[in-house]
Formats: structure tokens, C-alpha cells, sequence
């Protein structure tokens, strides 16, 4: 049957991947170099690979056979339309809940997710690990005054959307959009809590008038947080943008152009390096640190495979070296926004106390957002201001 040819190239493909680049970009270049994959093909192909990594730290001692088989029995949903492939005991329960299917194959969530002492306070660690074994969902925010023509738009196309509310749009993952609306400048590819974490900014007491706002996003990536700011703060910003690489600034000059924003400066820097130069003293600086990335690790569950916890030490005094840069930068009654995509107590909550007692930053607002139970990313974001010394 064609599922075992599917299932053999899965195997092919997860030993000969080293976990270096996302494994999205990985499959995109394997599947490049060999035409004689349809569509139909790829997306088989890519179930099997991405459920072995769901599985995240579970049955490590398996052949890559071996554990593919055991993944694709417990969140595979044709799992009934290939018996051959499981053992007698599986076989007879392929129909079962995903948590009995565990439970049967001896798995639980502390093998698959064996760090749950280091999670944020307010975690369910269950939840947080079962959320793994599912794709999240694909959301949109719609830009300002693009409500309407992104609804007719999806609509004309047959395309199922959950409207979460009057900027949010839910869809399947694997919807294409880019052939329906305008990325960036209709709408922009978002998760959920990542549309979020600047919510401190839409209150009326930040309705300023003509002298608006001067923006630092200092790890700027790509660009999410600028164009979500512009946006809350109806475009009455001054915009710098700092990132690493220039290959990443040549790419948000691009999408800057696209959302019609204007930056006012972009430079390189290494943050947690560069300590002798001087930085722009913004009203808001925007700091979405480097980190694990363990809040998406239900979109990247390759990331969950690979991870070696000595990475969270790592990330945790990068970001403190990256906040000990970019801080002193910040004027007295300015904002400084700091924010990660991390789960981890180390990269959140400690940052926040490290932040608290060598900078001496009042704290306005401290938020894990939640998104395991939302088939979003969980996000946590920390609002300081600069008091007067």
C-alpha cells in the first residue's frame, strides 16, 4: 500500500536530519531536490515526520522504525487504515482516544516533556505537553479598516474561518492565503497571544497627539511587533528597527513596504555584545528577546525533539546581556517592553526580577498568555517604565 512507501521516506528523511535549520525549510529543499513527490505525497510524508517529533523526548531507545510506528499510532488520524504497521494490541485500539493510545504505548506526558519543574507559575504542565501531540491554529489580525474585504475575500473563496474577534481570525494551518488577501498589508500571519502583548499601549491614555511616539523594536526579527504597534498606535510612531543580520533588515525593509510603515532608522547590532555605542532613546523599546521558543514548540515540535535543556542557562544570560545593553538607552518615563515566546520561568518571570533589581524599573504589567489551551503559542510579555532616579 502507498502508506508504506510514505512511511519508509519518512524514516529516510528523520535520519538524515540533524535538527540544524527548522525542519520546515529542511522538507521544503528535500522535497526540491526530488520532483516524483505529488502534493498528496509531501503532506503523507510530512504527517509521519511530524507526528516522531510530537512525541518529543518519549521512547528515545526506539529505532527510527520502531518510534515512527508508535507515533503514528497515537496521533495519526488514518492510523485505522494501516493496522500492518502496529502491534497486535495497537491494532485493536487505533480508534481510541489519543490519551488512552498513550497510555496503552506506555507513554506519558513527562516522557514526552520532562521538564515541567521549569515551567512558568500558572502552567499546567499537562496541558502545556499534550498540546504538543496537535497543529496549532493559523491566525490572522486584521489590519485597521481591512475587516470587510479580508471577510468577502475568504468567503469568495470557500475558505472556513472562526472569527475570535474583531481583529482575530482562526483558520485551519494548512490554509493558504497569499493567493486570497494581502499579506501585510490586509492582514498579517500572527499568533493568537503574538497579537497580545502589546495591549498595554491601546489605552485612550495613549492617545497622544501630533508628537506621537518614538519606537525602538530592538530585536526586530521579523517585524511582527513593529507593524503591531503602528497599528495599536494608529501609525503615530517613529520607528528604529536593530536586528543582528542584515539579511533581516533587507527583508522588513521589504515588509515594511508592503504594510505602508515608514522606519525612521534601521542598524545592525549585536545587543548582547555591543555594549559601547549609543542606542536610541525611545518612548517605547520594544525587546522580543531571543529565547527557547518553547511557547511554539506545537508548531516546531522538531524544536521539542532536539532540545537540550542546558540551552535554557544560555538563553536566560543572553537575554540578561541583551537587557543590560538596551536598558540604559531608555529615558527617564520611558517604556520598556520585554517579551518572549518561552514557557520557561528562567527566560520570564526571573528575567523580570533580574530586570527589577539591577535596573530598578517599575513594573506596570507581568503576563503569561496562555495558548495550549487555545491551539496558540503561549507568549509572555513584562511592561516596565523608567521611574525618575
Amino acid at each position: 500500500m502507498r502508506y508504506h512507501s510514505h512511511f519508509n521516506t519518512a524514516i529516510r528523511i528523520i535520519e538524515q536530519y540533524d535538527g540544524k535549520i527548522p525542519f520546515a525549510i529542511y522538507l521544503k529543499q528535500f522535497f526540491a531536490a526530488d520532483k516524483k513527490y505529488g502534493s498528496k505525497d509531501r503532506k503523507s510524508i510530512a504527517a509521519f515526520c511530524y507526528n516522531y517529533f510530537r512525541v518529543g523526548k518519549a521512547a528515545p531507545n526506539l529505532a527510527t522504525a520502531e518510534r515512527m510506528a508508535l507515533s503514528a499510532f497515537i496521533l495519526d488520524p488514518r492510523s485505522a487504515e494501516m493496522p500492518d504497521l502496529f502491534v497486535a494490541d495497537w491494532q485493536a485500539n487505533v480508534s481510541a482516544p489519543v490519551q488512552d493510545k498513550l497510555a496503552l504505548a506506555g507513554i506519558t506526558t513527562s516522557d514526552i516533556f520532562p521538564w515541567a519543574g521549569s515551567l512558568s507559575e500558572g502552567i499546567d504542565a499537562t496541558a502545556f505537553t499534550l498540546s504538543f501531540l496537535q497543529q496549532p491554529d493559523l491566525f490572522l489580525r486584521v489590519r485597521p479598516g481591512k475587516a470587510t474585504i479580508t471577510e468577502e475575500k475568504l468567503e469568495a473563496a470557500g475558505i472556513a474561518y472562526t472569527k475570535v474577534d474583531s481583529n482575530t481570525i482562526a483558520l485551519s494551518n494548512a490554509t493558504n492565503i497569499t493567493n486570497i488577501l494581502e499579506p501585510d498589508r490586509e492582514v498579517v500571519i500572527q499568533d493568537l497571544n503574538s497579537q497580545q502583548v502589546l495591549d498595554f499601549f491601546s489605552s485612550p491614555a495613549f492617545e497622544k497627539g501630533e508628537k506621537g511616539y518614538s519606537v525602538w523594536d530592538c530585536c526586530a526579527a521579523s517585524g511582527g511587533k513593529s507593524i503591531l504597534i503602528h497599528d495599536i498606535l494608529h501609525g503615530n510612531i517613529r520607528l528604529t528597527v536593530s536586528d543582528i543580520r542584515e539579511s533581516i533588515l533587507a527583508n522588513l525593509r521589504k515588509r515594511f513596504d508592503m504594510a505602508n510603515i515608514r522606519m525612521l532608522e534601521a542598524f545592525t547590532a549585536d545587543l548582547s555584545r555591543e555594549t559601547g555605542r549609543a542606542y536610541p532613546a525611545a518612548d517605547i523599546t520594544i525587546c522580543d528577546a531571543p529565547c527557547t521558543g518553547s511557547g511554539t514548540w506545537s508548531r516546531t515540535p522538531e524544536q521539542l525533539y532536539y532540545f537540550d535543556p542546558a540551552q535554557i542557562d544560555i538563553y536566560a544570560q543572553r537575554q540578561q546581556a541583551i537587557v543590560a545593553t538596551v536598558i540604559p538607552a531608555v529615558p527617564i518615563n520611558g517604556y520598556f517592553v520585554y517579551i518572549t515566546c518561552s514557557a520557561f520561568k528562567k527566560e520570564n518571570e526571573e528575567l523580570v526580577n533580574f530586570i527589577k533589581e539591577k535596573f530598578h524599573l517599575q513594573l506596570l504589567q507581568m503576563e503569561l498568555l496562555k495558548g495550549y489551551d487555545k491551539k496558540a503559542d503561549t507568549m509572555f510579555v513584562a511592561v516596565f517604565r523608567k521611574p525618575l532616579a
